[in-house]
């Protein structure tokens, strides 16, 4: 698994940060990236213009003539999104270590299967047969990975970070700021309870079975705060062996998959409100990708008037937002700051050249979430005075709708990645004890997740608006 997710490369990242601000990492350039399109969205919408001869999205379609016409219709547009964006993604990736000669045939793979799925998506009963666009990606991502054998080489186009983070930054240019302020607060609570609580039941299950305390805490992070990311930031931390944190990201990617499907179901059983089963969402699952794609496909069921599911699908993805990135996320710094400082005073006496960097706790913050609240905020300053019917007939489409398409292309990338890089078979070596321990926090997050986001603060989330 470690190659499958470029391991080695994000702990260099983080090294190297650490050690030279002179060189930007991954979480960097998804913040310039993300901001820039943002920026240029702005002054086209600004100018009177739209972005939206590059933001190409399928239409909806109910015959397959349909879907090829779309096709043949945009293609200039799709090859043109495509030329784009392999000059950004290539120059970046390129910045963080990746061939050119790898990456630019492994997107392009990428690229094309994801507008096949992102069109497949936009069927009329797509959400009758649950063929929402990140399952669908998903899926198939881990049919190629567990039957089909690509070209280790491939793996650098399968950026699950990069794509999650730079779509997160996107997605914050459609959530205005002032819901952050709404609910913020809410979502930080809620989302540091189950932190906790996720982190010491893993961590001391883990070392009631005789686990090694820093694959304990890699394991602890990986379930209390957002699975691959902190696994490496607290892996780094700790100085973990580098066979920890491949193990804590398979149980995290394993369980990640398996909420995507049975989250959305369970909710649907409930009939809970979207912003509700958001909610639910954003504090049980374990990666970024999964529970945006649980929580896009919960929130598509409101489509469907026969299910009674009330809400929007933009309030499903707006309370998993608050809860997971806003609230969850920023542990990562906290987690890998206090780990570090309970490793040097407690776990390394006998090394006495370690020393507590007061630094750290910034060099592991996640850098995406500065990229999401200041498009948030951005967009907040260039709606402000437009009244609900100026938004929805002049703003939303002009400038709203094209950084959606975005945002939805970077999210099928990443879901489609994400399957790509998962190996079943990888996770057998792991042995059973950090399984079990890992499971136990599972079934705390899960049933903790139910309590505050159902039975604590359900009218907070039921009523949660996006504009």
């Amino acid at each position: 698994m470690a190659k499958n997710i470029n391991l080695d490369n994000a702990l260099e990242e983080t090294s190297n940060e650490q050690s030279s601000l002179k060189t930007l990492t991954e979480d960097w350039w998804a913040v310039i990236l993300g901001l820039s399109i943002v920026i240029l969205a702005y002054i086209f919408y600004l100018s009177g213009s739209s972005i939206s001869w590059i933001a190409v999205s399928p239409a909806k379609w109910s015959t397959f003539s349909q879907f090829t016409g779309q096709f043949a219709k945009n293609g200039v547009k799709y090859i043109a999104l495509l030329g784009v964006l392999l000059v950004l993604f290539t120059f970046v990736t390129s910045r963080i270590g990746q061939k050119p000669k790898h990456f630019i045939p492994a997107f392009t793979f990428v690229f094309v299967v994801s507008a096949i799925i992102y069109a497949l998506g936009s069927w009329d009963q797509a959400s009758k047969y649950t063929l929402e666009p990140p399952l669908v990606a998903l899926a198939l991502g881990l049919l190629i990975s567990n039957i089909a054998k690509l070209p280790r080489w491939f793996d650098a186009g399968f950026r699950v970070e990069f794509y999650i983070k730079l779509g997160i930054i996107l997605l914050g240019a459609t959530l205005p700021f002032t819901l952050i302020l709404w609910a913020g607060p809410v979502a930080i609570l809620q989302a540091s309870i189950v932190s906790l609580a996720t982190f010491l039941t893993i961590f001391f299950v883990g070392r009631k079975l005789g686990l090694d305390r820093r694959l304990a805490a890699v394991l602890g992070a990986g379930g209390a705060v957002c699975g691959v990311s902190a696994s490496i930031a607290i892996a780094g931390s700790v100085r973990a062996k580098k066979e920890h944190p491949p193990v804590a990201i398979s149980l995290v990617v394993i369980y990640a998959i398996i909420m995507i499907f049975l989250l959305p179901l369970v909710c649907r059983l409930l009939h809970l409100p979207a912003g509700v089963g958001g909610a639910w969402i954003g504090t049980s699952e374990f990666a970024d990708a999964a529970g945006l794609a649980a929580a896009q496909s919960y929130g598509g069921l409101t489509a469907d008037p026969h299910l009674g599911i009330s809400g929007t699908p933009e309030q499903a993805i707006a309370s998993y937002t608050l809860i997971k990135v806003i609230g969850r996320d920023i542990w990562i710094g906290i987690w890998a700051f206090a780990l570090a400082l309970i490793s040097v005073t407690y776990w390394e006496r006998t090394e006495t050249t370690s020393k507590v960097q007061v630094a750290q706790i910034w060099w592991r913050f996640p850098k995406f979430v500065i990229g999401f609240l200041v498009a948030s905020i951005l967009t907040s300053l260039i709606i402000k005075g437009n009244t609900l019917a100026e938004y929805n007939t002049v703003v939303k489409p002009a400038l709203i709708a094209p950084i959606t398409a975005l945002r939805t292309w970077a999210f099928t990338f990443s879901f489609f990645s994400i399957g790509l890089t998962t190996r079943f078979r990888e996770l057998a070596s792991a042995g059973s004890k950090p399984v079990i321990a890992f499971t136990a926090g599972v079934i705390v997050n899960v049933v903790l997740g139910y309590i505050l986001s159902v039975l604590v603060f359900g009218d907070y989330w039921a009523a949660i608006v996006t504009h």
